[in-house]
């Protein structure tokens, strides 16, 4: 027997509504604005490790999220481990889908690579101003609200503390762009560790007799 026409609001456009404007309105009463980092990719890829090697993230763009995590960050937190000091923090934001499609068609994002953006990806960056760190989206959770009146009105995005990793962050903004500049390796040698290898061929060049095409003459 089908459920009943009058009263199914699983397919009601209006009330599918009612609930992405509660939960636009409710982030923007008690969230906070953050920048939204999308990772572009590229066609090299490490084939032993699996990994683009060169990542970047150029545009950062703000939107409202919500910090689930009401008692501070979860995750492993601060360790000694046997490379010092390791800092594992972990936190899940709330982004409501309706502002992202919104974001998506008014700044006209491009693809991050592969194919356009229709939701947040797993490696992009989120920054929060709060602490002035940036989070990696490790997982994006669409399902977090099951299929309320029949929509799926939030994403959940699992992030952890952004290892740096000689990724491209060039965004324009500064606060984000400081931070990551401060984790750069910077050589403080006038020359580096193979300076000596153009001399020492050099030399070689002056000693090593070509002219003969076999080493072991002609027989």
């Amino acid at each position: 027997m089908p459920t009943n026409f009058y009263i199914n609001n699983i397919e009601n456009s209006s009330e599918q509504n009612l609930i992405h404007d509660l939960l636009i309105e409710s982030i923007k009463f008690y969230g906070i604005d953050m920048y939204w980092l999308p990772r572009t990719t590229s066609l090299f890829v490490d084939q032993v490790l699996g990994e683009d090697t060169l990542s970047s993230y150029t545009q950062a763009y703000s939107i409202e999220m919500y910090i689930k995590n009401v008692e501070g960050f979860e995750g492993e937190g601060e360790f000694l481990s046997k490379f010092g000091l390791d800092i594992r923090d972990q936190a899940t934001f709330t982004m409501a889908t309706r502002r992202f499609d919104q974001l998506e068609a008014e700044e006209a994002i491009p693809g991050g690579g592969t194919a356009p953006f229709v939701r947040p990806r797993e490696g992009d960056l989120v920054y929060l101003p709060l602490s002035k760190d940036l989070f990696q989206i490790q997982f994006v959770e669409h399902e977090s609200m099951f299929y309320a009146v029949g929509t799926l009105p939030i994403y959940d995005l699992r992030c952890e503390l952004f290892v740096y990793n000689n990724e491209i962050v060039a965004t324009g903004i500064a606060d984000i762009d400081d931070r990551i500049a401060a984790y750069k390796h910077t050589s403080t040698m006038p020359e580096g560790t193979t300076v000596d290898n153009k001399k020492i061929q050099d030399q070689a060049n002056t000693i090593l007799d070509h002219s003969d095409p076999s080493p072991f003459g002609s027989f």
